[in-house]
């Protein structure tokens, strides 16, 4: 063994330190300031292995021969043929050319969803929406598919997203004057080991440590045991799914009809509150919100939500609710209802009370809140303002000049002609993936960079090889981190894949366009510049002394300027005046007048309980269960789904469905047991774990298997739940994806369940031929 090298570096799921012998990776060591680093560093070793890697730029031979005129559904079926980057590079810039000349930019849609890397700098969509830009625009999007319909409710409620992105209640102020913690969801470290643009610090675990020590009553409402750390002791409602509004409404209406609100609040900081109070005591529809009410819906204990109610009003009570919530048909109601039931216990702008978003959903959630500006590349002025709901792309593709509304404003889908992805895989997060595949075969090119050769790479037309993280230089660091963190290059780029920068300055100067690109930086002369505008800005705005770029670099890290024990709405609360919301009334609105005008039947102008699409309550067959996808354990979407920590939560060669035995026995399912599990809209093989950690009625597969369909069956054989999602609109207004809407057939499988890595080497193995 030669010299070990250390070389400091950071992902989605953590900082780390890259141990490193004569170019190849020989360990992983957490960062050092980490209380409670993510065991999925260890799995990046995968990214340097060239099994599933783009090698080298590829062009669907179909397309090569007819471009725009190819059959389209010939993506994921012929074969790619090898090009230089001089020749990719061109194919890309002459159809940026061809589609903007001829159809306009709008038909270009910049899809990138870019969870590739963490890195500031090589950011893929960045980086594509910068070049675009400067070429004209494109159609982008807007939301993500993990939080999309309780922004867009909170935006008009409490004019602006922030009690969702990390700036209500930061968690020490929960963990030091909470008594009652009500969690809709998860407060889970599976989840809250990542973070968007990488994280320093894992701090939940700490809070979680103190609450549980200072005897903090926790509920937990989830249809998971262990949504919460069996050590916090918390007391398991297993709810549900996709009732969590109907029991928050109750608990409102219970105590409203003890006569217990907080008037004097409801009067001072709410507004549309009396439309909300008729709702909830029945004198709008007739029915009563009450706790036999929400006991009926959800199937809980009407005692135990009587004495909730009570237990809200009489001690310091916190509402968290999880991302995951919202990820459902009519998903603006349970972040509305929660809000109005804050309002109407009226902590809300006291430590440790009233309501947050999205603890545990992502790590930097709940934790100090960074004052200072986080590096970021500028995506540059848009020229045009086209876009869509990130969660409607099949309906966009699919419905060329259709319309659809977005907040209340009507707008028309744009005709795509060229896609262009970087740094994402829809053919893991898009909804319903057999009516994608559909949709992905009507634009005339796409172009996918990335550096793994997902389902979505091989169903494109033209393919670019995109180094990952660990074969480039980069900064780490965001809004909800306490730190910038050095992503100092590792080992040299795997076969002739190039970086996202380098990737997009060839374009960009072909484009004609390449100094405004890369305003003559290269890339260390890119991550100085980021650097010293975070570090410029924390000294004279803030009087925080950061190290200069070359100290930072040499220490692979710098703290930033925090604030901790923030109590979100504390200003507002005692002068609601002073301190308006940006919202049609100034205040926190529980009763639209916006909404009231639109009159949409699946988003009313109060907080309300309607019925999603597919539920337990309208199952029909009383075998069907509603399926989880959550996120899984070991690995981050689809990103090291062949890494140690995803391969250990696998059985089988697939991914894992839990299920309840009640439910097993019921089926005649056998823990270990291969099943499929089915609706109208798909297939997929999965193997059984029978376990009481999830609620009768309720199968839970995560998400991010790579997308293993077989032959003409269209079996989807790793355990993808995508196949199997509801591909819809949370409502008119919001037009959130709707995944966690979804009911499902369960049953034994008995036919060739062969080894669903194998079977999708093959493929990539056929459509290469390398």
């Amino acid at each position: 063994m030669g010299t070990i090298r250390r070389v400091p570096h950071c992902s989605h799921w953590g900082a780390y330190t890259i141990l490193v012998d004569g170019g190849e990776i020989v360990g992983v060591e957490p960062f050092e300031h980490d209380p409670a680093p993510s065991p999925i560093i260890g799995s990046i070793r995968e990214w340097a292995k060239p099994e599933r890697r783009v090698l080298r730029p590829m062009v669907r031979s179909g397309w090569l021969e007819k471009r725009g005129r190819s059959d389209r559904r010939g993506r994921g079926r012929e074969k790619f043929v090898p090009v230089g980057w001089d020749e990719a590079t061109t194919l890309v810039a002459d159809e940026i050319r061809r589609v903007s000349g001829t159809f306009g930019n709008e038909s270009i849609f910049a899809g990138s969803y870019g969870w590739t890397s963490c890195g500031r700098f090589h950011h893929a969509s960045s980086l594509l929406k910068r070049m675009l830009n400067l070429a004209g625009g494109y159609t982008g999007h807007v939301d993500t598919y993990s939080i999309a319909a309780g922004p867009v409710i909170l935006r008009h409620t409490l004019g602006d997203d922030r009690a969702c992105g990390g700036q209500a209640n930061t968690l020490d102020t929960i963990a030091e004057h909470t008594d009652t913690l009500v969690v809709f969801g998860a407060l889970s470290p599976r989840t809250a080991q990542t973070e968007a643009g990488g994280i320093g610090s894992h701090s939940l675990e700490t809070h979680l440590k103190r609450i549980a020590a200072r005897g903090t009553k926790v509920v937990l409402v989830s249809p998971l045991r262990d949504d919460v750390p069996d050590w916090v002791d918390a007391e398991w409602w297993p709810i549900r799914p996709n009732t969590d509004t109907a029991l928050m409404l109750g608990l409102a209406g219970e105590i409203v009809k003890a006569g217990r609100h907080d008037k004097a609040f409801l009067e001072r900081c709410t507004s549309g509150s009396d439309r909300f109070l008729r709702y909830l005591d029945g004198s709008e529809d007739g029915q009563q919100k009450d706790a036999a009410w929400a006991a009926g819906i959800t199937g809980l204990d009407r005692d135990a939500i009587a004495d909730l109610a009570r237990r809200l009003i009489d001690t310091r009570s916190m509402l968290t609710v999880s991302w995951s919530l919202q990820r459902a048909h009519h998903g603006e109601q349970p972040f509305w209802a929660a809000l109005g039931l804050a309002s109407i216990v009226g902590q809300i702008g006291l430590p440790g009370g009233g309501v947050g978003y999205g603890y545990a959903s992502l790590g930097g959630v709940g934790a100090p809140i960074n004052l200072g500006r986080s590096p970021a590349i500028s995506q540059l002025a848009k020229p045009i303002n086209s876009f869509i709901p990130v969660a409607r792309i099949s309906d966009m593709l699919l419905n060329p000049g259709g319309r659809y509304t977005y907040e209340g404003e009507a707008r028309t889908y744009p005709d795509i002609r060229l896609v262009y992805w970087a740094g994402g895989n829809p053919y893991h997060h898009h909804q319903d993936l057999n009516r994608l595949e559909d949709a992905w075969t009507k634009p005339e090119t796409i172009i996918v960079q990335d550096p793994m050769f997902t389902a979505t790479a091989q169903r494109a037309d033209i393919v670019l090889p995109a180094t990952t993280s660990i074969e480039r230089n980069d900064l780490a660091g965001n809004k909800r981190s306490d730190f910038i963190l050095a992503m100092r290059k590792a080992i040299e780029p795997v076969g002739q894949s190039r970086s996202d920068f380098d990737i997009f300055n060839a374009i960009a100067m072909k484009l004609g366009v390449g100094e405004r690109f890369s305003e003559g930086r290269d890339e260390m002369g890119w991550l100085r510049h980021l650097y010293e505008v975070s570090r410029s800005d924390a000294a004279n705005r803030l009087g925080f002394d950061m190290p200069d770029f070359d100290a930072f670099w040499e220490a692979g890290y710098a703290r930033c300027p925090t604030r901790a024990e923030h109590t979100y709405l504390a200003g507002f609360r005692e002068h609601p005046e002073e301190f308006a919301l940006d919202t049609e009334s100034g205040r926190i609105v529980l009763g639209s007048e916006l909404l009231a005008r639109l009159d949409y039947a699946d988003c009313r102008p109060h907080p309300a309980w309607i019925e999603p699409a597919e539920w337990l309550g309208n199952a029909g067959d009383p075998h069907r269960l509603h399926l989880i996808s959550h996120q899984p354990a070991g690995r981050l979407h689809s990103q090291l789904e062949t890494g140690e920590s995803s391969v250990a939560m696998k059985r089988n060669g697939r991914e894992q469905a839990r299920i309840n035995p009640r439910d097993a026995a019921v089926l005649d399912i056998e823990d270990g047991a291969t099943i499929r599990v089915w609706n109208d809209r798909g297939a997929s093989l999965a193997t059984a774990w029978v376990t009481d950690t999830v609620r009768p009625g309720v199968l839970v597969l995560p998400t991010g298997a790579w997308f293993t369909p077989s032959g003409n069956s269209g079996l989807e054989m790793a355990g993808n739940p995508n196949v199997l999602t509801l591909d819809v609109g949370t409502s008119q207004f919001g037009q959130g994806c709707s995944a966690h809407t979804c009911l499902v057939h369960v049953e034994p499988y008995a036919g060739d369940a062969s080894d669903a890595f194998e079977t999708y080497h093959e493929k990539l193995v056929a459509l290469a031929a390398v």
